[in-house]
């Protein structure tokens, strides 16, 4: 199963994708994180690596050559990818739970990237999962991934949502591109303070016609987690992104 992860910058993206990530393996399952995100550069360590792997663009020589490269021998050439092919230092492993990196923006005038969602969109359509194995795709902020094309391979999509008019606004927008792919599509409300809040939230997206799966409260452990840059402990927020993990599975 193949799970992407979208919404509004800033809206806890990545803190979702870590918090279901350790849900899925400590389930047993073997757990591929996709940092498709080119500007956030922490998600390795909520996930508790003490460095990144190095970016997959970096094996296939970089945005200039990303064309000519992808279609000489390599295993970006391959039809089919598994998660045994991908090479270190490429991909970062540890109990069960893996990481790669499509890219990252580092200095400026480095020009747009496209080419980025070019390879992220490629490795996600070759990727071949085992029935043990769950992929969890942090997107880039915003829906420019859907006009790339890198949804196409992706089962489910949860849309981070915090309350925010902002926040919903662009949950709707995701729904509306997002319904020609015939995709599972949910909003995971976050950064929830109270329970009249989350109803609250949950409401506006209902009157839009948007399914929620589940809320993740507000969690002082995963904030200060991310403050001080340690991995994502399994506090209230944590359980929270497990059940809604559960959900998810229960229905592929």
């Amino acid at each position: 199963m193949k799970i992407s992860v979208c919404g509004k910058g800033g809206s806890g993206k990545s803190t979702v994708v870590s918090l279901m990530a350790n849900a899925a393996q400590a389930k047993g399952l073997k757990t591929l994180v996709v940092d498709s995100d080119e500007s956030n550069s922490g998600l390795f360590r909520m996930l508790g690596f003490t460095e990144p792997p190095i970016p997959l663009m970096v094996l296939v020589g970089g945005k200039e050559s990303i064309k000519e490269k992808m279609s000489q021998p390599s295993i970006l050439s391959e039809t089919e990818i598994t998660l045994k092919q991908i090479p270190y230092p490429y991909i970062s492993k540890k109990n069960g739970l893996c990481l790669i990196s499509i890219g990252k923006i580092h200095q400026a005038l480095e020009g747009c990237a496209c080419p980025m969602g070019v390879l992220s969109r490629e490795f996600l359509k070759k990727l071949r999962l085992e029935d043990n194995e769950i992929a969890i795709v942090d997107m880039e902020a915003g829906v420019e991934h859907f006009g790339r094309g890198i949804d196409v391979s992706i089962d489910t999509v949860l849309m981070v949502v915090e309350p925010s008019l902002e926040s919903i606004t662009l949950a709707e927008k995701i729904k509306s591109l997002a319904s020609g792919l015939n995709k599972d599509l949910w909003a995971v409300e976050n950064k929830i303070g109270s329970e009249n809040l989350g109803q609250k939230l949950k409401h506006e997206l209902k009157k839009r016609g948007i399914d929620t799966i589940g809320l993740i409260p507000n969690d002082s452990a995963v904030f200060e987690a991310c403050l001080e840059g340690h991995a994502l402990g399994q506090g209230d927020a944590y359980h929270s992104a497990e059940k809604i993990l559960d959900c998810i599975l229960s229905n592929r």
